[in-house]
């Protein structure tokens, strides 16, 4: 999601009237976002907010931030913590506000009219925020601090909060000379409008694709729960009478599954890795080049040799050799395990009579006919356990059994959306935590994937005004068919308790200043929280407490619980090579260090093939729909790596609970209080040492996955 500099920086999201002229006047004309909402905890009006209101309370905000922070800049006063550090912590609370709710809107429900309001608004956003990050005198004020930092007598989360403000203002450019930082605030409006570009291209390229079926025996294989999701999307696109499928997962990956139409299987799959390389005006093979090629130019104006080096200073893994010495040993333990998987499936076809070679579009219907074959498990025979609700309840109960959490669900809060449901989170004694708005399903106006995002982080522990957190979890899992209810697969339960991860990191986070509250921690520390969660939702203690027929009410039977348990293993090396392709391709572009002449597709191709990819494997992100490094300015870029970083730490994070007991309630409590509510006060390694006593083992995780 697209953020201003000071949202980036986390600035504090205060919700405080304004008693400037033009709010008043804007007030009297009922945009809500320039008085304190008169709401539940003050959670946004969505009933009351109109695409009318953005602009102006934009346009504002810009402008009290600059008063804000010019006053800062200009003061007389000698600097000190508290009139510079923490007051420019302060700044920005109403384009932060207003900011935090237009952009979570672009992403789960947009339009054509907040597209061409985000455009319109970018290069005053980029040039806001330079001229925040470039201010001299400000700058000056801040530095003058951070040099005598050591006889200030700061706490521990003082001291950090001054340490990343003087880093950041140093990494947007403040130590730049002028022809320099001219330079960089083109660099960054480019940037800025590019990868903006990118997820929209994407986005549109994911609705335009359309495989519609009109012929009922190319439906053979698939599930009659997939036949009917199939029907009722293609009657809300006026195709009455026939069966479509699209490239949102719910609808691609069942059809993939199951489908026997080897012909429809790939044009469907082709029509997924083809996104933004179909030569049209949603092409984002030149954009995806010319943002690879601008942080190449931005890092070199920082005296970084490539982006990789500039992002990764930050990161645990501090350098880019340091996160491919990971990738690298993961590789060569993961990629044999796939070409047997490869040879395996290949056996099945030989097995059918297939006169053909695997091919991408195969790996999932095979691997499905292999894992029955082998264990007796069918995914089809496990969804009516899933029923989303239930698994929800299974991430609420778990949360309850370790940290005491209780889940109230608010009818009295406005929602976002229809499909949107909230929830107020209380501690055991009736403490008021934080709101939780749940967005489940696909829509044409949502951007694909699954993520956490914080309409107002936590903040102002130990101040007269603590600010409690308000949270979301947007996802994408398959809809309900009918009367039915949503029945979801098994990678869909482990997304959901992902992205539950996540979100208690921000409910639980425990700091002064909003900067580094939350999930406010280097990239390659923020899939802790969310990863560990996975760990428990396929342990038999677990599955006993959520995993119930929808039906019938009954518990899953321990028959196919063991079946889970002996599939745990399955497929690991086909899912760890496709990602880590995709780790290696972002890694590959971000230690570029000279610009990038040849068309993206030839670039990705040549790589991937020199690291050994076979061709029956995609990478799972292919360069024209990598929105996790294209698709904002900084995003994951040079960061995709994380995901495997924070599985080395989540997998030996699980490993204490293991030890002790599934629910162990010390264990859990230890976790709470040394990194959940920490957010990014200390240094991570330091945190999770505290937690756990030790620097963390690769060896779960190679176990885990069976790479070892």
């Amino acid at each position: 999601m697209k953020r201003t500099f000071l949202s980036l920086f986390a600035a504090s999201v205060l919700l405080s009237s304004c008693n400037c002229d033009k709010c008043d006047k804007t007030e009297t004309n009922g945009n809500p976002f320039f008085s304190e909402y008169n709401t539940p905890h003050q959670t946004a009006p969505f009933d009351q907010i109109k695409f009318e209101h953005y602009k102006p309370a934009f346009l504002e905000g810009m402008k009290q931030e600059q008063a804000e922070v010019l006053a800062i800049a200009n003061s007389t006063e000698e600097p000190t913590f508290a009139n510079t550090i923490e007051a420019f912590e302060k700044t920005g609370e109403l384009l932060s506000k207003v900011s935090n709710v237009f952009y979570a809107q672009k992403a789960f429900n947009n339009n054509d009219s907040i597209a061409k309001l985000a455009k319109e608004l970018s290069p005053l956003e980029t040039k806001h925020s330079a001229d925040i990050s470039l201010n001299e005198n400000l700058f000056k004020r801040i530095k003058t601090v951070y040099d005598k930092k050591d006889d200030l007598k700061l706490s521990v989360e003082q001291n950090t909060l001054l340490e990343k403000m003087y880093q950041r203002f140093v990494r947007s450019g403040a130590n730049l000379d002028a022809d320099q930082k001219a330079k960089l605030r083109v660099i960054d409006e480019k940037l800025s409008m590019l990868t903006m570009q990118f997820g929209d291209n994407v986005l549109a390229e994911t609705n335009a694709f359309e495989l519609v079926i009109d012929n009922k025996d190319d439906l053979a294989g698939l599930p009659e729960s997939v036949i009917g999701a199939a029907a009722e999307k293609a009657t809300a696109a006026g195709k009455e009478g026939k069966w479509m499928f699209g490239l949102d997962k719910p609808s691609m990956l069942p059809f993939l599954q199951y489908s026997d139409k080897r012909d429809l299987r790939e044009k469907l799959y082709m029509g997924y890795v083809n996104r933004g390389n179909n030569n049209n005006e949603f092409d984002n093979k030149k954009i995806a080049q010319e943002i690879a090629n601008l942080r190449i130019e931005r890092a070199k104006l920082f005296g970084f040799k490539n982006h990789a080096a500039y992002v990764l200073d930050k990161n645990m893994a501090k350098t880019p050799e340091k996160a491919m010495e990971l990738l690298n040993k993961l590789w060569d333990a993961a990629l044999p395990n796939a070409k047997k998987e490869a040879i395996e499936l290949q056996k099945m076809i030989d097995k059918e009579g297939g006169k053909f070679k695997l091919a991408s579009w195969d790996w999932w219907y095979y691997s499905d006919k292999v894992k029955k074959a082998k264990y007796a498990l069918d995914e089809e025979e496990l969804r009516p356990y899933f029923e989303i609700n239930n698994v929800r309840d299974g991430a609420f109960a778990l949360a309850t059994k370790l940290w005491g959490i209780k889940f109230v669900e608010r009818n009295d809060i406005a929602k976002f959306h229809e499909e949107c449901q909230t929830w107020e989170l209380q501690e055991a004694d009736g403490t008021h935590i934080g709101i939780f708005y749940l967005d489940y399903h696909p829509r044409a106006s949502k951007r694909p994937g699954a993520w956490m995002d914080s309409f107002r982080k936590q903040s102002g522990l130990g101040t007269d005004k603590e600010i409690t957190p308000i949270i979301m979890n947007i996802c994408n899992f398959t809809k309900p068919v009918g009367d039915g209810p949503a029945l979801i697969s098994p990678d869909e339960v482990e997304t959901l308790f992902h992205e539950f991860g996540h979100a208690l990191h921000g409910f639980l986070s425990k700091c002064r200043y909003n900067t580094l509250s939350g999930t406010s921690v280097s990239r390659d520390f923020v899939e802790l929280p969310s990863q560990v969660m996975e760990n428990w939702c396929f342990e038999p203690e677990m599955l006993a407490i959520y995993a119930k027929h929808y039906k019938t009410g009954e518990v899953i039977p321990t028959e196919l619980v063991e079946k889970i348990q002996a599939a745990g293993k399955f497929n690991q090396g086909f899912a760890t090579v496709e990602y880590l392709a995709a780790s290696l391709l972002d890694m590959k572009y971000h230690t570029l260090t000279e610009p990038l002449t040849e068309d993206v597709m030839t670039f990705e191709k040549n790589y991937l093939e020199g690291m050994g990819l076979i061709p029956e494997i995609y990478s799972r992100y292919r360069s024209t729909y990598f929105n996790h490094i294209f698709s904002d300015p900084v995003g994951y870029s040079a960061g995709y790596y994380a995901y495997i970083w924070a599985g080395v730490l989540d997998s030996d994070a699980f490993q204490a609970f293991k030890e002790t007991s599934l629910f162990d309630q010390a264990t859990a409590k230890a976790f709470r209080d040394n990194v959940l509510s920490k957010g990014g006060t200390e240094d991570p390694m330091v945190l999770y040492k505290r937690f756990r006593g030790a620097e963390p083992s690769i060896e779960p995780l190679l176990k885990k996955r069976g790479l070892k």
